[in-house]
């Protein structure tokens, strides 16, 4: 693929919570005391891909800002379907403020999809617009992991740690060479019977490369994940439905690769929806 290049400074290193006082202060663009969530909403689905044995069940919460959508997948009984009509309408700075962490990360989410859509970066050449073909889940799920794992640049036989076990992905992950350590806190094991720890710990210490989803942004991993990394000096690819433009603003700083995917999500739809592939500039972390 066409290298695409975001610098960021490499000294640059943040956290989530960070990144949100950043937002608020004005440093990404307008003060969020300006804007309002005119629309929080919950969806709440599961999936089993044909041929498969998994029945994912996902949960996301949602934020509206002007044109732009954010969103973030929780764990089941982490917060509540009133959270919809309580924050419905209320200034962007109070939900960055004082939101349970996935509606935090949602409005985070929405904030800088909007002040940065992934649509313009790829027209300003900063992202690569992938195409995911009309069709079957089955289908537009293993094109959205191909490209996923086609961000990867290690040789045949690393060991690739996968924070979030999406079992398209593993079979990406392989085809490519590598060899899948898969960590999931809902999965014993994978379509395959590889089976799945708990402990990202001993994966982000044993593996020659990570991919993480999304859903370390809402439980609040994704700090963990991008330190070690960091210190062990490994490659970090993103896989983003989860706060994709939230992902982003770690290009360079612990991130060295993103698939982000925005809302509506590829299983939300069977027509042609646009990923975006990220990738740090040479040297950044």
């Amino acid at each position: 693929m066409t290298r695409i290049d975001t610098v960021r400074p490499a000294d640059s290193v943040r956290t989530v919570d960070a990144l949100a006082e950043e937002v608020l202060a004005g440093g990404h663009g307008p003060l969020p005391s300006g804007l309002t969530a005119t629309s929080v909403f919950w969806i709440h689905h599961g999936t089993r891909l044909a041929g498969g044995d998994t029945t994912y069940l996902n949960q996301y919460v949602l934020v509206r800002v002007g044109g732009a959508f954010g969103g973030c997948a929780f764990e089941a009984g982490e917060i509540d379907p009133s959270l919809c009509r309580e924050h419905s309408g209320a200034p962007l700075d109070v939900l960055l403020r004082e939101a349970p962490r996935p509606l935090r990360v949602a409005a985070l989410d929405a904030y800088l999809a909007g002040a940065d859509p992934h649509r313009a970066a790829a027209a300003a050449g900063r992202a690569e617009p992938v195409v995911l073909p009309a069709g079957a889940p089955e289908a537009r799920a293993a094109a959205r992991d191909a490209a996923t794992a086609g961000l990867l640049d290690t040789a045949p036989g690393a060991r690739v740690g996968l924070i979030g076990v999406v079992n398209p992905l593993v079979a990406a992950i392989r085809e490519r060479g590598g060899v899948p350590l898969p960590c999931d806190f809902n999965l014993k094991a994978t379509q395959w019977g590889d089976p799945v720890t708990a402990d990202m710990h001993e994966v982000l210490d044993a593996a020659d490369a990570v991919v993480c989803t999304g859903m370390t942004l809402g439980n609040g991993s994704f700090d963990t994940v991008l330190r070690r990394c960091r210190d062990r000096g490994i490659p970090l690819v993103v896989y983003a439905q989860s706060g994709s433009a939230v992902a982003r603003a770690f290009l360079g700083s612990g991130v060295t690769a993103l698939s982000a995917e925005p809302f509506p999500f590829s299983q939300f739809s069977g027509e042609e929806t646009v990923l975006y592939r990220y990738r740090a500039a040479v040297g950044g972390a």
